[in-house]
């Protein structure tokens, strides 16, 4: 028993002996060694996984890459597809048949008594109809939208001409949307400006309203009435628009009212897409233009209007827009019109703001302002008048606009306060700040004129 104990012990100490003979393993062997075990554990933890959970398999592809500039058979197969779905689409509308079957139908079902002239239904007429307009109709005649439109009747009803108002828009939505979207070249629910051209070039034919425009000035005209959708619906300058924005705004309503034959002189005149608007606004560009270059040059950019907007002004659009050569072409100059013409709405505030922040600092502060109010003062005295104090006038601006911070303007303080126009006015044309500054004896003398023609 010893002896066996002794070569036990024997082997041991040779065996440690041995193995501390044994070279050591490098770094390196042992950082391979580890990855490979774990390569091991995890395959087999994934296997085991992928074994027991196969739900993976049935999620749907949702990303599909757009076919390459090189690939025309896969942008052919794209394009002529996505024409097939609209053409779908558009068969699924109803047609001016469907839509005086439905009228025929409400207002065979109209529910007594009438409010005035005006024929209402309730609900249980109202899902008669439904039932007998047929499929197309289906998606209008649901509880939805007959509380929407339901307001005070005492007997539950709603209005017949409401309601039929309400297809009318949606089928005439949905039109719109389709039409706009068979110039949608890159077929991603955005038209570029060359999109844009193309569709309402194609529609001006379909336009009572303008047939008297010669065909030598539709480009001119495509051009300004282009410019109003990108100068208000693409404030960052991307070049394209969402057809979703288009349908949203009322531009494409004012655009085809043109289509009314009998539409009023007013109508016209406040309507930037109607032919005499468009030729005003390209008769003043011809007007200022007196070397006939095709070209605004500063100096006579600053004629425009009544000719008061200040020199600094001036200085500061040919700083910021795109200009050639120092000159501005037509659609630059239907930006600076479509800024100076409507200084209420947030992108025109948007447009001049970025010319008044001389200092790119995203606020207006006392040495911006004064900046600018130098050049009012200056044309006050050429006018033989005496300069307003500018400590006033700043007041009067901060004031008038509350910012967050009372040191500092900020583009959105100016749209919040609402009294942007005024503000912009104010610092840039002699002529606004002197129409702000006798606000009071040009309302007395409105009111006294109203006066005498209310004596006779």
């Amino acid at each position: 028993r010893a002896c066996a104990a002794a070569m036990d012990w024997k082997r041991s100490l040779r065996d440690r002996l041995a193995a501390r003979r044994a070279p050591k393993k490098s770094e390196q062997e042992l950082k391979d060694e580890e990855m490979e075990l774990f390569t091991k554990y995890y395959m087999e933890w994934k296997g085991g996984r992928k074994s027991g959970n196969t739900s993976y398999t049935n999620i749907p592809r949702f990303y599909y890459r757009l076919p390459a500039e090189d690939e025309v058979l896969l942008q052919k197969l794209r394009e002529e597809s996505r024409a097939v779905f609209l053409q779908r689409k558009s068969r699924e509308l109803l047609d001016n048949e469907e839509l005086q079957n439905l009228w025929f139908l409400l207002d065979k079902h109209q529910t007594s008594p009438m409010i005035g002239e005006e024929a209402m239904i309730n609900y249980e007429n109202f899902l008669k109809v439904g039932e007998k307009a047929g499929p197309k109709c289906k998606q209008f005649f649901t509880a939805k939208i007959f509380a929407k439109l339901l307001h005070n009747d005492p007997y539950g009803r709603i209005s017949i001409m409401q309601f039929f108002n309400y297809v009318m828009r949606k089928v005439w939505l949905h039109q719109t949307r389709i039409g706009l979207s068979l110039y949608d070249v890159a077929g991603q629910g955005y038209l570029r400006e060359s999109d844009l051209e193309n569709y309402i070039l194609e529609l001006i034919p379909t336009l009572p309203q303008l047939d008297g425009l010669e065909k030598s000035f539709y480009s001119f005209y495509v051009c300004t009435a282009v410019r109003k959708f990108f100068f208000f619906l693409d404030p960052l300058r991307t070049g394209k628009i969402k057809i979703q924005d288009i349908l949203a705004c009322s531009f494409l309503d004012d655009l085809l009212e043109l289509r009314d034959e009998e539409l009023s002189k007013e109508s016209q005149e406040t309507n930037w897409f109607s032919a005499p608007s468009a030729l005003r606004v390209y008769g003043q560009y011809l007007n200022l233009d007196k070397d006939h270059n095709g070209m605004l040059s500063k100096e006579e950019l600053s004629r425009y209007g009544t000719g008061t907007l200040t020199n600094i002004f001036l200085d500061r659009v040919f700083q910021e827009c795109l200009t050639y050569d120092g000159e501005m072409d037509y659609k630059t100059y239907l930006d600076f019109v479509l800024a100076l013409e409507n200084r209420k709405e947030p992108a025109a505030l948007q447009y001049i703001f970025k010319l008044l922040d001389i200092e790119n600092k995203g606020y207006l502060n006392v040495f911006s302002l004064n900046y600018f109010f130098r050049a009012i003062q200056e044309q006050m005295k050429i006018h033989g008048q005496e300069p307003v104090s500018f400590q006033d006038v700043k007041d009067e601006i901060f004031d008038m606009v509350k910012p967050k911070d009372p040191y500092k303007i900020s583009l959105q303080d100016l749209i919040n306060s609402s009294q942007g126009d005024t503000v912009t006015s104010i610092l840039i044309d002699l002529n606004g700040f002197w129409t702000y500054e006798n606000r009071e004896v040009l309302v007395a003398s409105d009111n006294d004129n109203a006066a005498d023609v209310d004596d006779t």
